[in-house]
């Protein structure tokens, strides 16, 4: 679907043509598109009501109302869902092109920019469809959505909406591959193809034998297992002005996940091919990045590798060394994230020396239990951080809440033969825990760690998202921190 913005200065020939309304104020029509009386005086504009009608003068066919609720419940998150509504219908009524004509009163409630922004994201991400691996996928109705806005500002912040919105598709797509077609190589592949789209961005892609090199040994003893080898992704992005500092995204990279030695159970294991929901949402904001500025040097680590059973696999109670001298013992094998984010986290402590690092992994199911499917959770080592994602993921509507990381927890991972376990023992706070693993390896730096485990998919429906498929989620509460909550 193509997507377009531009002001209302007049409304061109449309299939369809959308207007969003408030409780008591009767959407605002342009000038010359009618519609029965019947139509306007029926639609109450509750939150998610729509009504279709037939136009009876002017250049749009039909007409679609969608409700927004109260004025004073109305935020940027209605819009963006209401915009949605308004691709999906489209789609369903078979309309090959819609014009969503912006309102100057919920402009002034939300501010133009948010709600350009919040409209082109909720319409782009309403039309993602994944057909491409079926024999006969159905092609898509909807040619061309057209946002009208009734400001200049609406006008270009749907621009950044429109970047955003389809660097989370990118995202996406990539979770929703099969495991057996997005192979480590695979997102080797997506992150060269990424790279070779802007002139900011460069990829550099360390192979199993520069790993070991390093010194490696946590990260590459989890693709023992399988024949496909493991690497390392390292994307850098330069702003076109003097980077305000440097800022380091890491992103966990099971292509799939059977659990190792310590297997898994079979139902549901299918939804493994998720396990590399992080690493596709660092990949889809360098992906927004190639069309996006921000004011931050940013890199971006992909630690990617698949997570199989056979003789050379990891073993329950065997010992490997991170690539800060750390030893690890190894209680389970399905605790393998960890393993691989360890060395990933150094190397970013090591080599790239941020002011800030920020990794997203599906990391336990134990956050599933405590937040459930629609916020990610967070610890760290540094409070502001903490705070600036939780902002960034309200704005964003990528919701983020705090987890505390206690001293207690970070004693739960220490080891008996070895420095560290990687996995506490049975002392609860599973979610807790694999940060306290992972807070060793990060040094003094500023960290935070998402537990993305709930919301990467099977989230409920919010009309851009949810069901079975990924949610992409990440990259645009990402961009929003590295557009308006990092440090300046």
């Amino acid at each position: 679907m193509k997507f377009a913005a531009k002001d209302q200065k007049s409304l061109a020939q449309t299939d369809l043509l959308v207007v969003l309304g408030l409780e008591g104020k009767a959407p605002q029509l342009p000038s010359g598109v009618k519609v029965p009386a019947l139509a306007r005086e029926a639609f109450r504009g509750e939150f998610r009501e729509t009504r279709l009608t037939d136009a009876t003068a002017g250049p749009a066919a039909r007409v679609l109302q969608i409700g927004l609720g109260k004025p004073e419940d109305l935020t940027l998150e209605r819009v963006r869902r209401a915009a949605a509504i308004a691709s999906k219908k489209a789609e369903k009524v078979r309309a090959g092109t819609a014009s969503l004509w912006g309102d100057a009163r919920i402009d002034k409630l939300l501010g133009a920019e948010g709600v350009g922004q919040a409209s082109a994201e909720g319409a782009i991400l309403g039309s993602y469809s994944f057909q491409k691996l079926k024999k006969n996928g159905k092609e898509a109705f909807l040619r061309k959505f057209t946002l009208q806005t009734a400001d200049r500002a609406g006008t270009r912040g749907a621009g950044v909406g429109a970047n955003i919105a389809n660097g989370n598709l990118f995202a996406r797509e990539l979770q929703d591959t099969p495991g057996n077609l997005m192979r480590p190589r695979e997102l080797v592949k997506a992150a060269r193809g990424i790279a070779a789209k802007s002139q900011r961005i460069t990829a550099k892609i360390l192979d199993e034998k520069s790993m070991a090199q390093l010194g490696m040994g946590s990260l590459l003893s989890v693709s023992r297992g399988s024949e496909e080898p493991a690497y390392l992704i390292h994307l850098t992005y330069k702003p076109k002005s003097t980077a305000r500092s440097k800022l380091c995204l890491v992103g966990k990279g099971l292509t799939f996940d059977a659990g190792g030695i310590s297997i898994k159970p079979s139902a549901k294991m299918d939804e493994m091919k998720y396990d590399m929901s992080g690493g596709a949402a660092v990949l889809g904001v360098f992906q927004t990045l190639t069309k996006l500025d921000v004011p931050y040097e940013v890199h971006g680590l992909v630690p990617t590798s698949e997570n199989l059973p056979d003789g050379k696999a990891n073993k329950p109670g065997d010992l490997v060394r991170a690539m800060n001298g750390l030893t690890i013992e190894i209680l389970n094998t399905d605790a393998e994230g960890r393993l691989i984010l360890a060395d990933a986290l150094v190397y970013a402590q090591r080599k790239i020396k941020p002011a800030a690092i920020i990794d997203l992994a599906t990391l336990t199911g134990a956050v599933v239990v405590a937040l459930g499917h629609e916020l990610s959770g967070c610890m760290g080592n540094d409070k502001a951080l903490e705070q600036a994602l939780v902002a960034a993921g309200d704005q964003s509507g990528e919701l983020v809440w705090p987890l505390p990381l206690l001293d207690v927890h970070k004693g739960h991972m220490k080891g008996t033969v070895g420095d560290l376990k990687n996995l506490n023992g049975g002392q609860g706070a599973g979610s807790t825990s694999g940060a306290a693993f992972l807070l060793n390896f990060v040094g003094d730096i500023p960290w935070a760690h998402l537990d993305i485990a709930g919301t990467a998919w099977g989230a409920d429906d919010r009309d851009y998202q949810g069901g079975s498929q990924g949610t992409g989620v990440g990259v645009r509460m990402l961009i929003e921190y590295l557009r308006h909550h990092a440090r300046k």
